[in-house]
């Protein structure tokens, strides 16, 4: 009697190789080919804290104000495609309740526009295609994807440097957790401006070359550990005016102990860590782990269909003829 393979276990048997051989082609080429920093993005973070300023219109600091700094990221689509790298154009403005809403940049305390070129993959910098300024270090608008309990290196735009941002553990933003870092920066030159000599206790001189000083009370950051989002950001920086070598700070231009996140912008960020990071679980875990469980079954049912043969049906023989005699 002869057998034949049942169709089904062929079928069942195709199938699970097929799921056998696309979870690992899901976590180890699709998952990394998503884990990408966008080219589009065009988002916008709020930061509102209490502090000094240095107020122009009656040339003195003014104490306990509201401080408002706005920083719009949009991507340039057209510069990101040519390059392969993801080019960011970032302004920022920082602003009293006099320059609200942060429209024109002539009124802010301060302005300035950065472009931000990063490897789409790495989050690291990538210096082409009109970086400005140089950067350098791990994370600036981001960490990278998958981030560590370690330290990272985070430019500090106002330094001009990077700042090595240290692990302490998770923190809930909205109810969603998210990994900790904080720094500190000490009082630091970071350049020098013409100012009248009288606003440096040094009314002998008409105008001086004033040294610029910065330092931060405080930097924390929480970030989406999948995608590296930041969820929530606060910076306590201080910048002052020192006369020519002097020790000590001659006037306080920007002066606060903490300018943070808003709540809406929380939230905002909390809403679309959700949605990336889900993204990214379903195609390197999710569907991985059930596309090895499912193959697996499928693969060994088809297995064991094959080893129960069907009877192959076959003719009938021919009775013998009797012997005539």
């Amino acid at each position: 009697m002869h057998r034949r393979t049942s169709p089904l276990s062929l079928v069942l048997l195709g199938l699970g190789t097929f799921l056998l051989v696309l979870a690992p082609l899901l976590a180890w080429y699709v998952k990394p080919h998503a884990a990408v920093n966008p080219i589009n993005i065009d988002t916008t973070a709020v930061f509102t804290g209490r502090g000094s300023y240095f107020d122009t219109a009656v040339i003195k600091t003014v104490q306990g104000k509201r401080i408002t700094v706005t920083q719009q990221v949009r991507g340039n689509v057209e510069d990101s495609e040519r390059s392969g790298r993801a080019v960011w154009d970032v302004t920022t403005s920082v602003d009293t309740d006099k320059t609200l809403p942060a429209a024109d940049p002539h009124d802010a305390l301060e302005f300035f526009t950065n472009r931000w070129v990063t490897d789409r993959r790495t989050n690291k910098p990538v210096h082409c295609c009109g970086e400005n300024p140089r950067f350098e270090g791990d994370a600036y608008l981001k960490f990278p994807f998958d981030v560590r309990k370690h330290s990272y290196q985070w430019w500090d735009n106002s330094l001009g440097g990077a700042v090595t941002v240290h692990y302490r553990g998770t923190k809930k933003v909205q109810g969603y957790a998210g990994y900790r870092f904080t720094a500190t920066v000490a009082p630091t030159k970071i350049g020098t401006r013409l100012v009248p000599g009288s606003i440096v206790h040094e009314p002998r001189h008409g105008q001086v070359l004033a040294e610029e000083w910065y330092s931060n009370h405080g930097i924390e950051l929480v970030a989406d550990q999948r995608t590296g989002r930041v969820l929530y950001a606060q910076t306590g920086p201080r910048r002052t005016l020192r006369a020519p070598s002097a020790k000590k700070d001659a006037v306080v231009l920007l002066d606060s102990r903490k300018i943070a996140f808003t709540t809406a912008t929380q939230k905002d960020a909390v809403k679309q860590a959700k949605k990336e990071s889900g993204q990214l679980l379903m195609v390197g875990q999710t569907l991985p782990i059930g596309a090895t469980l499912a193959g697996s079954v499928l693969a060994l049912a088809g297995g064991v269909l094959a080893g129960r043969r069907s009877p192959r049906p076959t003719s009938a023989s021919t009775p013998p003829l009797p012997v005539l005699t």
